[in-house]
């Protein structure tokens, strides 16, 4: 990085040093500087076509997916018969809930190169989020029959949760497993494939064994500090006073429903039972709110400006509402015309100050489970990104402690204006906690959120066959198959959290 910044210091606007210092920062995960470098380069040189292929990805791994697409359709339109970019327009498609285009674009490139890997898993990914499960697994085991080396194949299968690998395929697992030169992304998609092979011989070691590994390997590509997580809360608690609240803000419309919390919290479940009322639309894990706080972070780190969250006191009610409409406007591209939609980005716990100041009339469900279940479920869940706490067993129990202060926060400065789901009592009394979110939402009784399994629906999480499943409970003690490794979880979280089992 050094080098780099030297050489770009000399040479402000070269493409190429701009392109690496990207890549650097991508590494480093800091991508908001990422994006930035990208959007210059392609600012200097629009016509360099690697740099807007970058410029694409990272505006995907932002979550900016309206702008990936415009920029690959953009790419895609100067080369229409480039695999490469027929290939890049399709992923951004499919990022957008736009899986009929996506497919299309995949078989066009299949026809030409039926035995790319690559092509078959993100084929394999729009079927599975259609719920075409047999033709996903169809998909991802052409990608392993052109080639066993491809672990993200591997990957995808085991994420299909309902998938069991037989003897031969873990054989060829286990071979590959000891071959020298499968590293970096590779090594982790095979580690958390075989951790789920061997759960389900119920070998419960053997699978902590690669869960771990595959977890260590994660941590160490990424730069990750709990005590960075914990201060953006300490900052929420201190800058979210109740004189903030005590003002009229924000716009007014009450059309978004927010589900947060923690990943495999159940929050697909409860989307999945919400998106099943006529009046409510499914959508994504929107990344709206999270760009409005990025806004005011840059806004807060400019010469005689308060940093975020401490500037929201400093933001007029007009400035409220304008970021309010923003967001009804931005995310209405994910809508099907319901009157309400829901917005499933767990990471929106951090922001609830912000959405109360710019959208009042707004829903939010916390979605809550049983500490030692759900932070287990995410270590042995990888992430596609943005959940970067959950590598480590002292980690995800840190970031579980600093959640639950923050939530109780939220509870005593916006009294009555979260509701808290658990888990467990949804999967004890269905009807009950259904009764409990409908009300709370303002929406009348619908059979059709009993019977969410037989909703028909994209679904983009790694829970998506299980919410087209009926209610089950085998899930809810899985952690005490491997309790026995899970000592530092356990002494993180500490006993007040442990015994609630």
């Amino acid at each position: 990085e050094q080098l780099c910044r030297q050489f770009m210091q000399q040479n402000p606007q070269h493409i190429d040093g701009m392109r690496i210092l990207a890549e650097i920062a991508v590494r480093h995960g800091v991508l908001e500087d990422a994006e930035f470098l990208l959007e210059s380069a392609v600012t200097f040189e629009p016509h360099h076509r690697q740099a807007r292929i970058d410029y694409v990805q990272i505006l995907s791994k932002r979550q900016r997916f309206q702008r990936a697409a415009d920029e690959a359709k953009i790419l895609l339109d100067q080369a229409a018969d480039s695999l490469q970019l027929q290939s890049l327009f399709a992923i951004q498609s499919m990022q957008l809930g736009d899986y009929e285009t996506a497919l299309e674009f995949f078989e066009k490139i299949l026809a030409q190169v039926p035995h790319d890997p690559v092509t078959h898993v993100s084929r394999g990914h729009a079927l599975k989020t259609g719920g075409k499960v047999d033709e996903a697994v169809a998909s991802y085991q052409a990608a392993l029959k052109s080639q066993p080396h491809y672990c993200d194949a591997w990957y995808s299968l085991a994420n299909l949760k309902v998938y069991r690998f037989d003897d031969d395929q873990l054989a060829e697992m286990q071979t590959l497993d000891k071959n020298p030169h499968l590293a970096g992304q590779d090594k982790v998609y095979l580690q958390f494939a075989l951790g789920k092979a061997f759960e389900d011989r119920k070998d419960y070691a053997q699978s902590f064994h690669h869960y771990a590994r595959g977890n260590a390997v994660k941590k160490a590509q990424l730069r990750y500090r709990a005590e960075g997580s914990t201060q953006e809360n300490e900052d929420q608690i201190a800058a979210c006073t109740p004189e903030v609240f005590a003002r009229e803000t924000g716009h007014e419309a009450p059309d978004p429903i927010f589900i947060l919390g923690l990943p495999r919290a159940g929050s697909t479940l409860l989307e999945q039972i919400l998106s099943s009322h006529s009046m409510v639309d499914g959508t994504l894990e929107l990344p709206n709110v999270l760009s409005i706080s990025g806004k005011l972070r840059r806004l807060g780190q400019r010469k005689g400006n308060q940093k975020y969250p401490f500037n929201l006191a400093d933001l007029s009610a007009e400035q409220l509402t304008t970021l309010g409409e923003e967001y009804i406007r931005d995310t209405q591209i994910h809508r099907q015309g319901a009157p309400f939609f829901i917005d499933k980005m767990p990471n929106n716990f951090r922001h609830i100050g912000l959405i109360k100041l710019m959208l009042p009339n707004a829903k939010i469900i916390d979605a809550r489970r049983d500490p030692m279940s759900c932070c287990f479920s995410g270590f042995k869940q990888l992430f596609a990104e943005g959940q970067m706490f959950s590598y480590d067993l002292e980690d995800i129990g840190q970031y579980y402690l600093d959640y639950v202060r923050l939530m109780d926060h939220w509870d005593a400065v916006l009294p009555g204006f979260v509701l808290k789901v658990q888990h467990e009592d949804v999967v004890a009394d269905l009807e009950t906690e259904v009764r409990r979110m409908l009300d709370f939402c303002g929406l009348p009784f619908e059979e059709s959120c009993l019977e969410f399994h037989k909703t028909e629906r994209n679904v983009r999480t790694p829970s998506s066959e299980q919410v087209r499943q009926p209610i089950f409970s085998t899930a809810l003690e899985q952690w005490k198959h491997y309790e026995p490794w899970l000592g530092p979880l356990k002494t993180t979280l500490g006993p007040d959290w442990v015994t609630q089992e």
